[in-house]
């Protein structure tokens, strides 16, 4: 049933309407409801808390070495470069403990032979992140924008919210900020602000200044945030509300697109919501997988949606664009019986897709300047997280995807 659903929803387009879903979600948000956990509902302390396994957060101290099976690996300060950090390096948010680690991602960037090298405090469970041309990071944690500057790995600043977003807390529902991206011309960083139980809001940020300069209100836990091209504006993909919102960056006015292909039905408790989305360059339009059977096609124009197949059968987090257009999409594994493993769905531009099986639950992925090289970040939300990057040759379909120990609970990655 779920794969013929899939297939009558190939090349389908509809406008942004509330629909009746199929057998398949109901039972699924019956389940959803059961667990009362993972990103499925809102329900603030539902999901365990984040790890409580200590990082280190200096590149003082003493050596590890990679821990494949998922443990904590200390940065290697032998390993650590004495003047600014090697472009290549991997960043990553560690959403089990207050910091970022920078990466050694090995010899041509392959994951084998690299490690861990330093870790920098950032802020209460730093869940995105994005870097600009100067090199200095934007760090979405529960208190605040963390400004690290990635080349002498040294933390500049706390930006805290103007939006009150309750107590700093951890774990998957906490408040405070998760999607984060920036401006085309850098002037201006966009970060999106959970508030527990209610709309969210996207926050401002001038980057000369390191000061909020406005605020719009989204929808449900803006999970990520992502910019047009010509930086028009800025667009909340809002988890809990089933809802793409569109935040004009000059006058902060709001449009709401409900991109929902299986509907509403479950509210909270569906697990089949929007996640992470990317925009495609081409023609503006905005890319959302759900559950590897359908890429919503977001016109934010005109707030159509076109639903093409995709063949994971898997639930789905994070999402990149590779330079040539491949579309990298993280499967976090199953949530109903006919679901399949975590992976990594490959899609090529014609849409043709291959499938690169990952040991265990991941979370969001970067791709190398390349385009040769995807990392995908072992942190995950929910249970099954482990401390590590899986590193994948999107050119050899032979080669096994390596893992590389890194960070606590990585969530946010850049490639430096």
């Amino acid at each position: 049933m779920r794969r013929a659903a899939a297939a009558r929803a190939a090349g389908a387009r509809t406008a942004p309407t509330r629909r009746t879903a199929p057998v398949r979600r109901t039972a699924l948000g019956l389940l959803a409801a059961a667990l009362l956990a993972g990103c499925g509902t809102g329900t603030p302390g539902a999901a365990p808390e984040a790890s409580a396994t200590p990082a280190t957060t200096a590149p003082s101290g003493g050596t590890a070495a990679p821990d494949p099976s998922g443990g904590t690996a200390a940065p290697d300060p032998s390993r650590s470069p004495a003047g600014r950090t090697p472009e290549g390096t991997l960043l990553v948010a560690d959403f089990g403990a207050d910091t970022v680690t920078f990466v050694d991602p090995g010899p041509d960037g392959s994951g084998r032979g690299g490690a861990p090298i330093a870790s920098v405090k950032a802020g209460t469970a730093p869940y995105g992140l994005v870097v600009g041309e100067d090199g200095r990071a934007w760090v979405a944690t529960a208190e605040g924008v963390a400004v690290v500057d990635t080349r002498q790995r040294t933390r500049l600043a706390l930006i805290p919210y103007a939006t009150e977003s309750g107590p700093v807390t951890t774990g998957e529902y906490r408040g405070g900020g998760m999607g984060i991206a920036m401006a085309p011309d850098g002037g201006h960083v966009y970060v999106g602000v959970n508030v527990p139980g209610g709309d969210g809001a996207v926050e401002v940020i001038d980057t000369a200044t390191r000061e909020v300069t406005g605020t719009a209100r989204v929808g449900m836990r803006p999970f990520d945030v992502d910019v047009s091209p010509d930086g028009r504006e800025v667009y909340a993909t809002d988890h809990d509300s089933f809802d793409v919102t569109a935040v004009d960056a000059d006058t902060l006015a709001t449009r709401r697109m409900e991109v929902a292909p299986y509907g509403t039905e479950g509210g909270l408790g569906s697990w089949l919501k929007p996640h992470y989305a990317v925009v495609r360059p081409s023609d503006g339009a905005l890319l959302l997988p759900f559950e590897g059977e359908r890429l919503a096609v977001l016109d934010p124009r005109t707030g159509r949606v076109a639903v093409e197949r995709m063949t994971a059968k898997t639930h789905q987090h994070g999402a990149a664009l590779a330079p040539d257009g491949t579309l990298l999409v993280v499967g976090t594994g199953p949530i109903g019986p006919d679901d399949e493993e975590p992976s990594l769905t490959v899609r090529a531009p014609d849409g043709t897709e291959r499938i690169v099986p990952l040991d265990g639950p991941h979370e969001d992925v970067a791709v190398s300047k390349d385009g040769r090289t995807a990392y995908v970040t072992g942190g995950f939300t929910r249970d099954g997280h482990w401390n590590g990057i899986t590193v994948v040759d999107l050119d050899d379909e032979k080669s096994e995807p390596v893992r590389l120990a890194a960070g606590n609970r990585p969530l946010g990655i850049s490639v430096l």
